[in-house]
This record gives structure tokens, C-alpha cells and sequence, in this order.
């Protein structure tokens, strides 16, 4: 009586999901893109990554079943009776690890160049929602399953081992190959549910994103995640004091509220131009960051570096690790600080101009990061 009653809820459900499913998307988009906002918190947070390798896991068990129910090969009822469900099963997952990937992704990011690869999995997130007819075809779950893993693993590796280069970056792409055609073979060698030339035509297609992905990692275009910007700007004075920094900056006219930085520097001669710097990072990473200082020669329309300077950061605090470089004897004109990793990869830029002024400022401003 029980089970009867049982399949009539799960009958009513599926039929209700069948007549207004065409809105599903919409609300299951937004839904979980909110959700995620306002509860992935740190990248680092062990729960939160658990929870993300879960739903990677599970992910391989529904790819797994609803091919061996195409096939035939599945006898047990009750997994038999819920098949029509298992697409939708594939489908919230891929959303859940996508969604919370552009959260991460896109607090890296900061430039135009690295927001590529946010876009990309932007666009995945939001195709994903409509692609429910479409997922159980074997080479699209595999592509997906593959970013998938792959931008778990970018970030996850370096918040294990605590370190962050070209090698963890190089592993986690040979840890989500593995994890993938691990899979795929398994489907062939365990359970001859796919044959010998789809199981190679898996492996080229997977292979050939994997190499995609390297070469916008060669060319800068994928955030140097789980490292980000918190704030960068650039100030008269930057003094450490105690466990806080006072920063000084020339006092904004009543009606400029906004303005907590010198941009535009007036600069005199004597003038220090202090660009000061909050950059997150997982706890225990350590990571020598460069603040590479640009000046723009209208001459030759183009970018003239001037200075290169470093220092190494220490993740674990939740407002960034605060740093600063400095610069005296600055041209006139618009500058910019990139600040990269040893890899060259972009964390972010701040972009300002420095104009001679009149006389020397003498009015400032304090505030405490």
C-alpha cells in the first residue's frame, strides 16, 4: 500500500515536472546561481570543496547508469523506475559545480584577457540549463565532465599542497584526464556499454580541451585562481602600524564620497607614489607576488616598464594579504601597476594618472586597511 502510494506522488511529480518543465530552467538557473552567491564564502573552505568533489562523484555514477540503462544492462527495478530522472540528476549537478565555479572564477579575475575563461564556463552554465533533451549524448557529458573536474582541480590542488605554479597546474589537468578516462574506460573494459572507437573518439575530444585550456593558460587568459584582488590603489603614504596600515591620500571635495585613493597623484617633487594591495590567498599558500609599475610614452603608443618589484605573500587572512611597493622621480602622465605572479599570470591592475601639481599637497585624508 505503501509503495502505491509512493509512485503515485513520484507519477504526479514527474507529470507536473513534464507540463510546466519549460520554466524549470529558468527557475533552477537563478535559483542555484543565487544560492551559491551568497553561500560559497571562501574558496578554501573545506566543507564547500567537499561538497563540490561530491557532486563530481556523483556526477560519474549518473553518467555511468544512464548509459548502462540505454544499453539495457541495468535489471534492478527501482533504478529502472526513476530513469527519466537521472538527465535532470546530471543536469542540477553540472549547474551546481558550474555555478559555484563562476563565483570563484570571476573574484580572480580582473582583466578583460583572464575573463575568457569565466565567459566560458558562463556560457556552459547557462547552456547547461537548457540542454536537458541533449545530455544523455555520451561526447557532450564527457566535455562537460571534463571542465568540470578540470576547474575543480585548478584550484583545489593548490589549496592542498599549499603551493601554486605551472606543475600544480600542470597535475590537476593530468588529475581530470584521469579522472575522466577513467570513467570512459570503464564504461568499455567493465561494463561494454561503449564500444572501442567511441571510447577513442572520447579520448581525442577530451585531449583536444585539455590542450585548449593550456594554451589559454600560456597566453595569460585563465585567472591565477585561488588567488585574488581585494583591493588595490594608490596613496601618498602607506605606514604599518600595530596589525593595520594607514593609508593617506589627498582629501576629496565635499561632493567626491567616493573617492578613498589619489587618483588622479598630484605629484611634487619629494613625492612618494605608494601602490598598496590586499590579495587573498588559501591559508599556508605562499606565493612571491611582482607589482610591475608602467608608464605610457604617447610617443611610441606604448607601455614602458619602469620597475619590477616583489615580495611573497602568506594566504589564510579573509581580507587579503595587504602589501605595498613605492616609486619617487615618476613623468607625468597615465601609469598602471600590473600585479602578477612568478608565472606571470595577471591577479590585477590598477590603473591611475599622476599630474603635477601647483604646489605640494599638504591637506590629507586617513583611512585604515
Amino acid at each position: 500500500m505503501k509503495r502505491v502510494k509512493q509512485n503515485r506522488i513520484i507519477k504526479k511529480g514527474f507529470s507536473f515536472y513534464t507540463k510546466y518543465g519549460k520554466y524549470s530552467a529558468i527557475l533552477f538557473f537563478f535559483g542555484g546561481f543565487s544560492w551559491d552567491s551568497l553561500t560559497l564564502t571562501r574558496i578554501d573552505r573545506l566543507s564547500d570543496n567537499i561538497i563540490l568533489l561530491l557532486y563530481l562523484l556523483f556526477l560519474v555514477f549518473f553518467i555511468i547508469l544512464v548509459h548502462l540503462l540505454d544499453q539495457k544492462k541495468v535489471k534492478n527495478r527501482f533504478l529502472k523506475t526513476y530513469q527519466d530522472w537521472y538527465p535532470l540528476a546530471i543536469q542540477f549537478l553540472l549547474g551546481g559545480l558550474f555555478s559555484s565555479y563562476v563565483v570563484f572564477y570571476f573574484k580572480s579575475a580582473s582583466l578583460s584577457k583572464t575573463l575568457i575563461f569565466v565567459g566560458i564556463l558562463a556560457v556552459l552554465l547557462v547552456a547547461n540549463e537548457f540542454l536537458e533533451s541533449r545530455l544523455k549524448n555520451i561526447y557532450l557529458q564527457f566535455a562537460l565532465f571534463f571542465l568540470a573536474g578540470f576547474s575543480f582541480f585548478n584550484f583545489f590542488v593548490p589549496i592542498l599542497f599549499k603551493t601554486m605554479s605551472t606543475i600544480t597546474f600542470i597535475f590537476s589537468g593530468i588529475l581530470s584526464l584521469l579522472f575522466v578516462f577513467g570513467t570512459s574506460y570503464l564504461l568499455f573494459k567493465k561494463f561494454k556499454s561503449i564500444g572501442k572507437q567511441k571510447l577513442f573518439r572520447i579520448f581525442g575530444m577530451v585531449i583536444a580541451i585539455y590542450l585548449m585550456i593550456n594554451l589559454l593558460y600560456a597566453y595569460n587568459s585563465i585567472p591565477p585562481i585561488p588567488l585574488s584582488l581585494k583591493m588595490g590603489a594608490i596613496y601618498h603614504s602607506v605606514r604599518h602600524q600595530n596589525d593595520q596600515y594607514e593609508l593617506r591620500f589627498e582629501k576629496p571635495e565635499w561632493y567626491q564620497f567616493w573617492k578613498s585613493s589619489d587618483n588622479p597623484f598630484h605629484y611634487s617633487e619629494g613625492d612618494t607614489v605608494n601602490c598598496f594591495v590586499s590579495i587573498f590567498a588559501p591559508t599556508l599558500l605562499k606565493k612571491k607576488i611582482y607589482h610591475i609599475w608602467q608608464w605610457y610614452n604617447p610617443e611610441t603608443e606604448s607601455w614602458l616598464v619602469t620597475d619590477k618589484l616583489d615580495y611573497e605573500i602568506t594566504g589564510g587572512r579573509d581580507g587579503g594579504y595587504r602589501g605595498y611597493t613605492y616609486k619617487r622621480n615618476v613623468s607625468p602622465g597615465e601609469w598602471q601597476v600590473n600585479v602578477v605572479t612568478e608565472e606571470e599570470l595577471i591577479i590585477g591592475r590598477i590603473s591611475f594618472e599622476i599630474k603635477n601639481a601647483p604646489e605640494k599637497v599638504e591637506n590629507f585624508k586617513t583611512i585604515l586597511r
